[in-house]
Order: structure tokens, then C-alpha cells, then sequence
């Protein structure tokens, strides 16, 4: 098996790709690395919710490397809700740090969680971690575990792994929390009309 470097957003998002990364013949050791997580107590339970599962159950190393709270602010705070700029700047904070540690600790080939979701901006993602892997002479494992989203929601669910709503900084919690508004308004505009045009055809 080739040891592997893989940066961690959360025990959910790190189900799939650590099972089909191993069925590539990669052995992954998972770093954690997200300063964007807000709250302190927000960052614990998923660190604690990715312990456990990689203890328990995925019996995978977890390297907690280095959260620079003061750079996060400097570098992507200001971008505020302008959500490419932010993602941007927030992605090559955290992978600099997984690919100083992949170096440091004699990986060669590094990869990253985050591209389970189909919330996140997927081409950035990789633009990123290519660059950066390339200037730390590492190679990149670049994947589209977008698909494997559905089965890992239902797997943590299985497992009662907690699951956030939301990525991480306090502007995404606050885009995440106008979405879900944004829907239940949806929804209920939509049992609304509904309820309408029924009574028309009474």
C-alpha cells in the first residue's frame, strides 16, 4: 500500500474517500487542519466525531496539525460573503498545512476530503491542492468523490457520526441558514399554491 496524506474536513466527508482510496491501493493517514471551524466547541466535536470513527471503525491514523486561527482571519475573513474569494483563500491555508505535514513526515502523494461535497467550489479545490502539492514536490490524488456523497450521508447516518450543517467559518453558517429559510419559504409558498388549486376544482 502507498501511504497517502489525506487532508480531513470531518468524519462524514472522510468516510468514502479513505475507502475508495484503499481500494487504489493507497494507505491513508489523515491530517486535520481547518482554522475556518467556528466555533472552538464547533471544531472539537468534529475532530472528536473523526477520532472516533478512524479509531473505531476505519482504523486510520489522524495527524491534528497545525489551526492558525490569526492567519484564517488575515486571509480569508475579509473576503466576507463573497464565497469565491473566501473558499479560495480558505482551501490554500488548510492545504499549505497538509502539504508542509505530508513533507515533513515523508509522504509523497497527498489528497483532500473536501471534494465530497457538492456544496464546494470543486475546481478551485483541485486547482489548488495541484499547485501547492507541486511546489512541496508531492503528488496530487485528485478525485471526484462527488458521487459518493449520497452514500456517505447515508452511512454517517448509520453510524450516528454528527453532521454539521454548515462548512465551517461564520460566513457559511450564516449563507447555510438564509438557504434552509430560503426553502422552508419554498416549500411552504409551493403547500400554499397547492392547497389553492385544489379548492378551484372543488
Amino acid at each position: 500500500m502507498t501511504p497517502l496524506l489525506l487532508h480531513a474536513c470531518c468524519g462524514p466527508c472522510s468516510l468514502e474517500p479513505v475507502k475508495l482510496l484503499r481500494a487504489e491501493g493507497f494507505e491513508p493517514t489523515i491530517c486535520w487542519t481547518n482554522p475556518n471551524i467556528q466555533h472552538v466547541s464547533e471544531w472539537r466535536r468534529r475532530l472528536d466525531t473523526l477520532r472516533t470513527w478512524a479509531d473505531e471503525v476505519a482504523h486510520v491514523d489522524v495527524i491534528v496539525a497545525g489551526d492558525d486561527r490569526a492567519a484564517w482571519e488575515v486571509a480569508a475573513a475579509p473576503a466576507g460573503f463573497d464565497r469565491e474569494r473566501r473558499c479560495r483563500a480558505c482551501y490554500a491555508l488548510r492545504l499549505e498545512e497538509s502539504c508542509r505535514v505530508a513533507r515533513e513526515r515523508g509522504f509523497e502523494h497527498i489528497s483532500t476530503t473536501l471534494v465530497v461535497s457538492p456544496y464546494q467550489l470543486f475546481d478551485a479545490c483541485g486547482e489548488i491542492l495541484r499547485s501547492l502539492a507541486a511546489r512541496h514536490g508531492l503528488t496530487p490524488v485528485w478525485r471526484d468523490f462527488r458521487p459518493y456523497y449520497p452514500e456517505a450521508t447515508r452511512e454517517s447516518r448509520e453510524l450516528g457520526m454528527y453532521r454539521q450543517n454548515y462548512c465551517g467559518c461564520r460566513f457559511s453558517a450564516a449563507e447555510a441558514a438564509i438557504e434552509r429559510h430560503e426553502a422552508r419559504d419554498e416549500r411552504k409558498r409551493a403547500k400554499a399554491a397547492a392547497r389553492d388549486a385544489g379548492a378551484r376544482r372543488l
